[in-house]
């Protein structure tokens, strides 16, 4: 399969790295991903996306994106997003948000309503407003970061299921390449926002994917943002958590396959 990276100089001032997979003639699908991580989150999953052509970015401020100092609030984020579909000249592509890569990507298809042509929302939040019980952390964050709390911090979000422990090191990594700042401003982007479901409509047929073991994200504010989004679909996953894509990247792979193939 063929597989490279491309550097992709965005309209919005940055430079970004893709992994572009999959045959130059198939459908588009571009994989945002979560705070704090980067396209190698996808590692587990691209192999999976048989028949398409995968686009994953590192996103600003993460992973080998550049890391300017401001530009992190959420329109921003998912105008970034825009702008790698613009430099890849893609009109219109499904879009998989993992976590608050499902944040963006829900205000990608508010702003861009043309743009996203299917949403696969795996673990993504409907509110990020308030303030998490770990921000106070981060705030208290400072170069260069501690490898140490780093690694505590992918406690917040407990695993139900074995993860290989390559790609946890992988995301400790991740997480050690961004600095102080973009921790903070990310955050803070993504909690100061309006919902993108309150601040306009998502008319992409959408498919949400949701642990019910999940400790930050309620069932009933999944219920919501499905019934926010015009014939969307919540499928219940009852032994994972909050990192549906870490924990069963088999299962949504499988699961936004079939629903891409459903759209015809």
């Amino acid at each position: 399969m063929e597989s490279e990276v491309r550097d992709l100089k965005l309209r919005t001032g940055i430079t970004v790295p893709c992994r572009v997979q999959g045959d130059a003639g198939a459908r588009p699908v571009l994989l945002l991903h979560a705070w704090g991580e980067s396209r190698g989150s996808f590692d587990r999953l691209l192999p999976l996306l048989t028949g398409y052509r995968i686009y994953a970015p590192d996103l600003r401020g993460q992973g080998e994106a550049d890391k300017p100092e401001d530009g992190y609030s959420l329109a921003e984020q998912a105008e970034d997003a825009a702008a790698i579909l613009d430099a890849l000249n893609l009109p219109t592509a499904f879009v998989i948000g993992s976590s608050s890569g499902g944040y963006v990507a829900q205000q990608l298809a508010v702003a861009n309503a043309g743009r996203v042509a299917a949403l696969v929302l795996a673990g993504a939040p409907l509110s990020l407003q308030g303030r998490p019980a770990f921000a106070d952390e981060v705030d208290g964050l400072t170069d260069p970061l501690d490898g140490g709390w780093v690694r505590e911090s992918l406690t917040w979000f407990p695993l139900l299921h074995e993860v290989p422990a390559w790609f946890i090191e992988d995301r400790v990594r991740d997480g050690l390449r961004m600095p102080a700042h973009a921790w903070k401003a990310i955050l803070n982007g993504l909690c100061e926002a309006a919902p993108p479901t309150e601040s306009g409509t998502i008319h992409a047929p959408t498919l949400i994917l949701w642990g019910a073991q999940d400790n930050l994200l309620t069932r009933s504010d999944q219920e919501t943002l499905a019934a926010r989004i015009p014939g969307a679909v919540l499928k219940v996953y009852p032994d994972v958590a909050h990192a549906v894509l870490w924990e069963c990247p088999e299962q949504v792979a499988e699961d936004a396959l079939a629903f891409f193939r459903s759209l015809g």
